[in-house]
């Protein structure tokens, strides 16, 4: 798992556009974790689509991880399962999970990156770290919330919400060991370079 640079493939982040192509940009331009994250559609209409991009990620060796849907990725032997605030939580899910998957969770709060941590999540993703138009009802905590969590979480922390190449640089020098990007990529009018600006500023902010 290289977290880096994490893309959420969203349909209505899209706006319309094919996430198969955005994924091969994505992919293209040297992303190796990606999440499918699709709120509306019923599980048995994400399958097929969900399946493919499973195997895109397959043949380029990167980390595929299902939103909110154990059954989905278990069905689709995902490599993972990323848990909302709202969804099964970590001690819950776990059990349910084959061994060797990762198990990831949404946090908005020192307290939850703690519960996430003590419940073993295999990774925290840590937001709202800038204002975003993806979540209406998003939390801002800003890098600082990574700051303070950063000496006491040992698994990866993952920053969240409204980043973009211009302000990257600020949540890796928090502390973050990677972010987790929607719009920046999948609203990006060509996924593949918006995915190596990304990746160019995150090097540098290290």
């Amino acid at each position: 798992m290289d977290p880096s640079l994490y893309v959420i493939l969203d349909r209505a982040a899209a706006r319309g556009r094919d996430l198969e192509t955005i994924l091969d940009g994505a992919l293209g331009g040297g992303c190796r974790m990606i999440q499918l994250r699709e709120k509306e559609w019923p599980s048995g209409r994400l399958l097929p689509l969900a399946e493919r991009l499973r195997e895109r990620c397959r043949g380029a060796g990167a980390t595929f991880i299902v939103n909110d849907r154990v059954d989905l990725a278990l069905a689709l032997a995902a490599d993972g399962v990323h848990l909302g605030q709202d969804d099964l939580p970590p001690r819950a899910a776990r059990p349910l999970l084959k061994s060797g998957m990762i198990l990831g969770r949404s946090t908005h709060s020192l307290a939850q990156a703690r519960e996430a941590r003590d419940d073993g999540a295999g990774y925290i993703a840590v937001g709202s770290m800038f204002p975003t138009t993806t979540k209406p009802d998003f939390e801002l905590v800003g890098p600082e919330l990574i700051q303070k969590l950063r000496g006491e979480i040992r698994v990866p922390v993952i920053g969240i919400g409204g980043i973009t190449p211009d302000n990257v640089a600020a949540v890796i020098r928090a502390g973050a060991d990677g972010v987790a990007v929607i719009s920046a990529v999948c609203g990006a009018a060509d996924p593949a370079a918006a995915t190596r600006r990304l990746l160019e500023a995150i090097r540098a902010a290290r």
